[in-house]
């Protein structure tokens, strides 16, 4: 029988006749494993081996008792002595024997029993098949030779016999058999300190052949007559002469301080060389020694693949012919598959074992094709004779109970016990467990021990490729006991190589637990067939063969199901245990945070993260248990937990998940035969079932029925045939059951969250919930279904996130929690169930159109109920229950335009709902608002029911009801339904842009106008303006139809900087209000159709073109409350502009006012008035006959003569401002004053009246917008205005969603109104703008203040010509341009005078009791007058006594003007201006004028300059001049020879 071996390892064969291995071991052990060796692949690359393992055996060993996983790989002959006790033979002249024999005796007896191995008188017998035997590699003999004597007399003719012995003969191909032993020989020399050996060195010439060291180079001078070393002869004697011989002899030297002193020999050589090998040397054999091992052991591993190989094909090519034989030819090619494995090449052997697999399954399908066995392959046995057993005692147990074993105790299949060391409960996945080899090399085997031994093998390849911890410490625990081989008292020559700790590959490890998820369900199936078949067979042989036919009784399925359940838990528990690795980060369990942990179920080896407590059996540590065959335990010096891997994490926890589910689905599926269930059997059900559940009916009789009845119930608490003791534990019982199922569950859960499988987690939990909810464990199942809910929601699983919902809201309806049981539960619960069926509305429409629903939905009953009874247990809490509205109903949107009610101001709107709930309720309230986001603020209306309302499932139609009214545009953004405290909102922000394929509510936009019956509030500026006051604002209210009882309004800004100073504004009017405060007005009883005017100024921080207000009227009538907003702005930007120019004279002010527009509209003044002040007056020249059109590129100018009245004295109170009151009116105005009277009158009596301030503001609004400034001068110059610019307007898209009239009443729709602008429009081509008459119609008016500008002194400068003038002759004297000739002498009188009464500051006191010093200056062009006389001079202004201040003594008299005479001599000809005076204050007391503007103490003064603007006419005093045209003249221009003055006026000629 075969015996299992460790398959990491190459066999090295020793022959150690002169017992120096012990001497040896120290220094070749430690450098072992054989570490990069490269083998060339005869069919592929170069393949390179990283390590491989060498076991060394001495010569003659048993294999078949070594061969065992734990045993020592060097075992020990019985020949052998110990080195510590060696028997006593020095006498001092011999040299000492090592381990207790002589050099060159006793070797008769030896070579006769170490040349062949123990109990064999010659060679073993060679299996004719090959890959039977384990045979060795590399053979090795160890020789101790001390000198050449001996090597001549003993050593060399026992080399040779063992040879001949051992070796295949040379020059003779090898046969197929030995080649497929093939093996490699090797010599080595070991040679002992103090002797002659010691003192050679290691050859006499050159390197030896085929030699890889230096160590053997030396001169032959140093020896006598040129001896050869004892290496030279043993390469002599047995290497060979050809040239490509292979060099087979190495020699090792041990150190003196290598050998124990009582093994030294004492005798040391007579002739002393002086010669010691360097430690280098000694480093440099061994080497070399290694590197031989490597190259004989790959020498012969290629010849062996070499000739497997060359077998296989032939064998492969036999495949059809007859006697053809599939075991034989599987025993071949897995002894290539084992070779490969021997060597490290696992990968190759695992395709072998791969390939053998393959080729299974095609021998078994041929076979089945053909029906014959014998013809294909060989046939394998029908059944496992094992199997037959167990399921015999199975059936004897079902059948008859324990009575037929109760009287034998070692079979007790209820006690869990097994005899010590029986693995096959465990560990049913073993090539060890049979002789598989044998029974397949025998066709003794069936097709599921032919399955379970392939498969046993790839998964122990696949454990060394991954580097899994099991074949990691096996190894491990080899070279440890290797190494510790070496004997005790003799120092390693090399310290032992540290292990490295190589992280494992956890790929290959997902690899295993995916082969085994596919091998699990196959296997199953042919055990099954093994079985049937086994038992089949033996009632047959029981019947004698005669019976034909044997059915499969319920006795007998049973039997099979356990037997079949209990070994694919036991094969996926086994590999879990296999593929278990520290580098898998498994989470903690979630039944910790579901939970307290209670007693569990024992928990195996195979059962790992984590280990769980029990109550039958107590547990270690949480440590992985080791894989079956391997140590149990771990050590203290054990290897850490490896790091963190990425690479296959993954995929090897998603395998391992899938593992922990099938254990879990056997353990089900074994459960539902005892009436357990996992729950999900008594899940509620909410899906439509159009088919009732049926039930079987037996038809036999009664007696049947109750046999059939026994045998089930029997057959339920049955655990016959499972021989797993974790599976037959949790089969005893309920409480074990769930127990284990619940854990593996939770272990599946884990490793899919690793594996990121999050389908399979949130699956995993959704089993724990229903698991707890199926035990009433309701805390733990409320915590699952939490956290699993949300999932199923998400990936479409309506149906079941609806049951789970159910089962949710019954666990926390039974804990009591009343929060969680309506927020999380029944709110949830309620709207998955309208989704479900809003989709299956939508589903239906599709239908309708051709499509087919494919989709189930849950029935009305499965739901109904729970709406009442969550609005009924959400009474009792202290929070709301808010719901979105959307999740419970669908086709949400207005019915139709806003209805508006007669004789009030309130409208209504109708609301479609159509309910998606199962039950109806009562609704408090339905609530709706309204919102219009404009530049002045959100607008908001809310509309809500007069009564409750009941919502009934399907279409619901609401209507809801507002008392505010509110002109504008608006859109549904809040719908509130109310039921006690539960509450159904829908709210969508306005300020997001919309999408129109999401949107929620249909018809959203609501557009309410303002009816000329309601009441109405309207805002505008005051005609009357002043622009010293405040500037202020009238807001009139107009009743309408409401008798009003109460009404209060009030008024707030809506524009920013905008401050509304109420505490001036005032009522006009009759009526006044009973209380103000702050913007608010309250007024008492107000009849219909009146109106109240309120005015209040305004300031603002910044200029603004125009303001608006926010007004609210509260108000009160007979028929109720109601409520008025409206935003309105109004322009405050003057229609005009007013420019004035200043011109003091002295004793007079002449003032031009410039009146022009402010904006496009031309202007209409009517009249101006200049209202005087308490010391000046005003004069205006004739008034126009006509009122004056201003356009705006065509001021008008109004010029008034101001002067000071006589007599007023001047005081601190005086008032001196003038005001500047103009009248006017603005033609833009005009023409929509126009407009709004005569639609005014066209709408008054027609259906369209209420509907007249909308028509009206929309016309107006196109006369603004599209009037142009030329339209608007064209208006004012002809009169009329042209109506054809509103034609053009698409008027039935100004009029949007028109109310509902009341009822008797005609409708009036957007193009009922368009219809009547255009037939308006048709009419009225031309509409004449009247002249409006000051007195009949209030124009506007503005009132602007008016300042003189206080001027200190008034300076009058004239420059008078004296009288007579000389004057050219033929001009007239009188003229008002005197003309005069060049050089002429103008005798000339500057005259001077000033005036203080155009001087109106208020601290003039201290400046009139002074006197004041001014200076002049005449200046003039230097080419054009010749100035003479006093150009600059001083003059002084008297101070005036403040008591005698009067208009007499403000001004100049004769004594105190000043008259300067002058000589101006004009220098050029033409009309020339007079020259210029400026006259300036002196200031300081060294008489310098001060050029600077005024300032400290300076006095402001004008000058009026009367010659300003006037020219005298200066001419040439030539009147005939002779000229010479030659070049005589200076620089050879003409010369002028005589020239003729003209006369002048007094007839004088000058020559």
């Amino acid at each position: 029988m075969e015996q299992p071996f460790s398959t990491s390892k190459v066999t090295v064969e020793y022959f150690d006749p002169h017992d120096v291995y012990k001497l040896l071991a120290p220094g070749l052990i430690p450098r072992l494993p054989l570490r990069d060796l490269n083998w060339q692949s005869h069919a592929g690359p170069l393949r390179s081996i990283n390590t491989l393992h060498v076991e060394l055996l001495p010569s003659g060993a048993d294999y078949s008792n070594i061969f065992t996983p734990l045993s020592s790989p060097n075992p020990k002959v019985a020949s052998s002595t110990e080195v510590s006790n060696p028997p006593n033979r020095d006498d001092g002249f011999q040299t000492a024997p090592v381990g207790g024999r002589a050099a060159s005796t006793e070797k008769a007896a030896s070579s006769d029993s170490t040349l062949r191995p123990p109990g064999a008188p010659g060679k073993e017998r060679r299996h004719q098949i090959p890959g039977l035997r384990r045979t060795p590699y590399l053979k090795v003999l160890l020789v101790r030779c001390d000198d050449n004597d001996t090597y001549k007399s003993t050593t060399k003719s026992e080399i040779r016999e063992w040879i001949k012995t051992n070796t295949p003969s040379a020059g003779k191909a090898g046969t197929k058999a030995e080649k497929h032993d093939a093996f490699e020989w090797l010599i080595i020399h070991v040679v002992l300190p103090n002797t002659v050996a010691a003192t050679q060195p290691r050859t006499t010439g050159s390197k030896a052949p085929d030699s890889t060291s230096d160590v053997s180079k030396t001169t032959a001078s140093r020896w006598r007559g040129g001896s050869s070393t004892l290496l030279d002869k043993l390469r002599t004697d047995f290497n060979g002469s050809s040239k490509s011989a292979i060099d087979r002899v190495r020699q090792i030297r041990i150190g003196i301080n290598d050998v124990p002193y009582s093994m030294l020999p004492i005798v040391v050589p007579a002739v002393p060389t002086g010669y010691h090998e360097t430690e280098q040397e000694t480093e440099a054999a061994w080497a070399d020694l290694i590197a031989k091992f490597k190259e004989l052991i790959l020498s012969s591993f290629d010849t062996r693949v070499t000739q497997y190989e060359e077998d296989i094909k032939e064998r492969d090519g036999q495949r059809s012919l007859p006697g053809w034989n599939f075991c034989t030819f599987f025993i071949l090619k897995e002894g290539l598959a084992r070779g490969f494995e021997s060597v490290g090449l696992v990968e190759d052997a695992l395709v072998g074992y791969d390939e053998l697999s393959v080729g299974l399954d095609t021998i078994i399908q041929e076979q089945a094709k053909a029906g014959s066995a014998e013809a294909h392959g060989g046939a394998l046995l029908a059944y496992t004779p094992e199997l037959k057993e167990t399921a015999q005692k199975a059936l004897s147990e079902v059948a008859g109970g324990q009575l037929e074993f109760e009287e034998e105790a070692a079979v007790d299949l209820q006690s869990g016990e097994k005899p010590k060391g029986d693995h096959s409960e465990s560990i049913p996945i073993t090539s060890s467990k049979k002789a598989y080899r044998d029974l397949i090399l025998a066709n003794n085997v069936s097709l599921f021990d032919f399955r379970c031994y392939i498969f046993a093998r790839q998964v122990s390849l696949l454990l060394r490729l991954g580097n899994a911890w099991s074949t990691r410490e096996e190894l491990i625990a080899k070279l440890k006991e290797q190494q510790e081989l070496v004997p005790r008292g003799v120092a390693p020559r090399t310290p032992l190589p540290k292990l490295s700790e190589e992280t494992e590959s956890l790929w290959y490890l997902a690899e295993i637990c995916k082969r085994t998820l596919e091998f699990v369900p196959a296997v199953s199936a042919v055990m099954r067939e093994d079985i049937i078949a086994a038992i089949i067979s033996a009632k047959k042989h029981e019947e004698d063969g005669n019976a034909t036919d044997v059915t499969l009784d319920p006795l007998l399925s049973e039997v099979v199901d356990n037997m079949v359940s209990s070994f694919a838990f036991s094969v996926a528990q086994q590999i879990l245990a296999q593929t278990s690795t520290k580098a898998l980060p498994i989470p903690p369990s979630t039944l910790n945070d579901a939970q307290e942990q209670k007693a569990s179920i024992p928990e195996p080896k195979t059962m790992m993260h984590p280990a769980r407590t029990s109550s039958l059996h107590g547990q270690g540590g949480q440590r992985p248990s080791p894989s079956p065959g391997f140590p149990s335990g771990f050590s203290d010096n054990s290897p850490a937990a490896p790091p963190y891997q990425k690479a296959g994490l993954e995929e090897l926890a998603a395998r391992r998940a899938e593992l922990y589910a099938l254990s879990r689905n056997i353990l089900e599926e074994c459960g539902k035969k005892r009436g357990w269930s996992d729950g999900w059997s008594s899940v509620p059900t909410v899906g439509e079932s159009g088919i009732a559940e049926m039930e079987d009916i037996s038809l036999d009789d009664n007696d049947g029925a109750k046999t059939e009845a026994n045998i089930e119930t029997r057959l339920q608490t049955s655990i016959a045939g499972v021989g797993t003791t974790l599976l037959r534990t949790a089969l005893d019982n309920k409480d074990d059951f769930y127990r284990l199922y619940e854990t593996l569950t939770d272990k599946a859960l884990r490793h899919y969250t690793v594996a990121n499988h999050m389908h399979s987690v949130q699956s995993s939990m959704a089993d724990l919930a229903v698991l707890k909810f199926h035990l009433e464990e309701y805390s733990e199942a409320a915590f699952y279904f939490y956290r699993v809910i949300p999932f199923f929601g998400e990936s479409s699983w309506a149906l079941l996130e609806l049951s789970m919902l159910v089962m949710y809201a019954r666990c926390l309806k039974q804990l009591r929690k009343l929060d969680d049981y309506v927020n999380q539960a029944l709110r949830q619960l309620l709207c998955k169930a309208a989704a479900a069926e809003k989709d299956r509305l939508q589903q239906k429409s599709r239908f309708r159109i051709g499509l087919a629903p494919t989709t189930q939905y849950p029935e009305a009953s499965a739901i109904a109920g729970f709406l009442p009874d969550l609005i009924s247990v959400s009474a009792s809490l202290e929070k709301d229950i808010t719901i979105p509205l959307t999740n419970l109903c669908c086709d949400i949107g207005l019915d139709g335009p806003p209805f508006y009610d007669e004789g009030q101001d309130s409208f209504s709107l109708f609301v479609d709902l159509y309910s998606l709930l199962v039950d109806e309720f009562e609704a408090d309230s339905v609530k709706l608002r309204i919102t219009s986001v404009s530049t002045g603020g959100a607008k908001e209306i809310w509309l809500q029911t007069e009564k409750p309302v009941t919502i009934r499932p399907g279409p619901n139609k609401v209507r809801v009801q507002s008392t505010v009214m509110m002109a504008g545009t608006f859109e549904v953004d809040q719908i509130r339904v109310s039921s006690k405290k539960v509450l159904l909102h829908y709210e969508r922000d306005l300020n997001q842009p919309a999408d129109k394929m999401a949107s929620v509510v249909n018809n959203p936009h609501v557009t309410l106008y303002q009816r000329a019956s309601c009441l109405d509030v309207r805002l505008t500026g005051t005609k009357d303006l002043q622009l010293d006051q405040k500037k202020s604002l009238d807001l009139e209210l107009s009743t309408g139809w409401n008798s009003v009882k109460t009404c209060e309004v009030k008024i707030k800004s809506a524009t920013g900087g905008l401050r509304l100073v109420m505490s001036e504004a005032k009522v006009i009017g009759s009526t006044q209000a009973t209380k103000s405060e702050g913007g608010a007005f309250k007024f008492g009883a107000i009849s219909t159709n009146s109106s109240i005017k309120i005015r209040f100024p305004f300031t603002v921080e910044q200029d603004v073109l125009d303001v608006a207000l926010r007004v609210e009227v509260v108000y009160s009538t007979e028929r109720g409350s109601f409520t008025f907003f409206k935003t309105q702005a109004v322009p405050i930007t003057l229609s005009l502009e007013v420019n004035v120019q200043d011109i003091f004279k002295h004793d007079a002010l002449f003032s031009r006012f410039a009146v022009s527009t402010a904006n496009a509209s031309p202007l209409r003044l009517f009249k101006s008035e200049l209202l005087e002040s308490d010391i000046f007056e005003s004069h205006f020249g004739r008034a126009p006959s006509h009122q004056m059109m201003v356009f705006p590129k065509q001021p008008t100018s109004l010029l008034y003569k101001i002067t000071r009245k006589p007599g007023v004295r001047l005081t601190p109170k005086t008032n001196k401002t003038l005001r500047l009151k103009i009248y006017y009116s603005v033609i833009q105005d005009e023409i929509e004053a126009l407009f709004e009277e005569i639609l005014t009158q066209e709408l008054k009596e027609s259906p369209m009246r209420e509907y007249s301030k909308l028509v009206i503001s929309r016309i107006l609004d196109a006369v603004r917008l599209r009037l142009s400034a030329d339209e608007l001068e064209k208006v004012a110059l002809l009169g009329e205005v042209q109506t054809s610019f509103l034609k053009s307007i698409s008027w039935e898209k100004q009029f949007p969603g028109l109310g509902n009239t009341p009822e008797g009443q005609e409708d009036v729709t957007a193009s009922t109104l368009a219809s009547f602008i255009l037939s308006w429009i048709r009419d009225h081509p031309a509409l004449v703008l009247p002249n409006p008459d000051p007195s009949t119609t209030e124009p506007n008016t503005i009132l602007i203040p008016v300042d003189v500008p206080p001027i200190a002194i008034v300076h009058t400068a004239d420059i008078r010509l004296q009288e007579p003038l000389e004057t050219v002759a033929g001009t007239d004297p009188d003229a008002g341009c005197p003309t005069v000739c060049i050089n002429q002498l103008l005798p000339a009188t500057l005259h001077l005078k000033w005036t203080r009464i155009w001087d109106t500051a208020t601290d003039i006191s201290s400046a009139l009791e002074q006197d004041i010093e001014f200076g002049y200056e005449i200046t003039a062009p230097a080419d054009t007058w010749l100035l003479g006389g006093r150009r600059k001079g001083h003059f002084i202004i008297p101070a005036v006594d403040q008591a005698d201040a009067d208009e007499t003594s403000l001004t100049s008299s004769p004594d105190t003007e000043a008259d300067i005479p002058l000589m101006l001599i004009p220098l050029r000809e033409g009309y020339l201006p007079f020259p210029s005076v400026e006259i300036r204050e002196v200031r300081g007391g060294n008489g310098e004028e001060s050029n600077s503007a005024v300032g400290f103490g300076q006095q402001h003064c004008e000058t009026d300059y009367k010659n300003l603007g006037e020219t005298i006419h200066v001419v040439s005093d030539r009147a005939k001049i002779t000229l010479s045209l030659d070049a005589s003249g200076t620089g050879g221009g003409p010369l002028v020879l005589e020239c003729e003055r003209s006369g002048l006026s007094g007839g004088r000629i000058v020559v």
